[in-house]
């Protein structure tokens, strides 16, 4: 007979309290004041200008490319990680996990050596096909799955660990194949954790701005997307700026609500 669970709850005392009121305050001044600059009357305008169409343009393709590139060898990447031992186990996934850690200025110099024209893989890319990834939209694909996709690697892998195997087992006991056990088992009993991985990995990817300028470069109607064409407008247009960035914090404040504990559910 299962035992019901009840949520215990715990008085709070009031000095934590007044510190995390001002820890939320803290982070929602910089909100308020933003939406206070909002130029509402000119926001079909600025919507309808063709640098924004442009950079929302190429930032969905971008964002949508990093999701597709994260599912593809993400998930992959995430369940050897979590079920498979082997040498050098840690510096892997420290690997995986460093460009949500490391500058994004700092990772954008890294694919231009690594994927660049004269980089150690983009070099000899160059040579055989004459394919140059930085400065195209190609390049800004590549540089918002580096940082973007170890949001679905970290949130995969934790789901994968705390996961019953015992249903796995039961299913290979029956004859399942490792693949159907996969397709029919593993991937269901994670697939909210898949689903919250991907969101954030296209949230992330949306938001990407420093590897993105480092790497594919702010040309306007080729690699500029939005947090690019913000950069830009804040110099030279103060209402596009502020108008595109709350389109953005919408956006990522949507996506993080709509997680609700699904995420930090998954690394418990």
């Amino acid at each position: 007979m299962k035992v019901p669970t009840r949520r215990v709850t715990q008085s709070a005392p009031p000095a934590l309290v007044a510190l995390a009121v001002i820890g939320a305050v803290f982070f929602l001044v910089p909100v308020v004041g933003i939406v206070a600059q909002v130029p509402w009357r000119s926001l079909p305008e600025i919507f309808r200008s063709d640098i924004v169409a442009n950079a929302v343009r190429l930032s969905l393709i971008a964002s949508v490319g990093a999701v597709t590139a994260a599912t593809v060898i993400g998930l992959p990447l995430a369940w050897v990680l979590a079920r498979v031992d082997f040498a050098f186990k840690p510096l892997v996934r420290g690997l995986v996990l460093l460009p949500m850690v490391l500058p994004p200025v700092v990772g954008g110099a890294a694919l231009l050596f690594g994927f660049g024209r004269r980089g150690i893989v983009g070099g000899p890319l160059y040579d055989a096909t004459g394919f140059v990834l930085p400065f195209s939209v190609w390049g800004v694909i590549v540089a918002s799955t580096f940082v973007a996709m170890p949001f679905l690697v970290i949130t995969v892998e934790a789901a994968l660990r705390t996961v019953d195997r015992r249903y796995e087992g039961a299913a290979s006991t029956l004859g399942a194949s490792p693949w159907t056990v996969l397709r029919r088992v593993t991937i269901p009993l994670v697939s909210p954790a898949v689903v919250s991985g991907l969101l954030l990995t296209w949230a992330r990817a949306l938001g990407e701005f420093g590897a993105t300028i480092t790497f594919a470069g702010n040309l306007q109607g080729r690699t500029q997307t939005l947090p690019l064409a913000v950069f830009v407008a804040l110099e030279t247009d103060r209402d596009a700026a502020v108008a595109i960035s709350v389109l953005m914090m919408v956006i990522s404040l949507g996506v993080l609500v709509s997680l609700r504990d699904r995420w930090w559910g998954a690394h418990s």
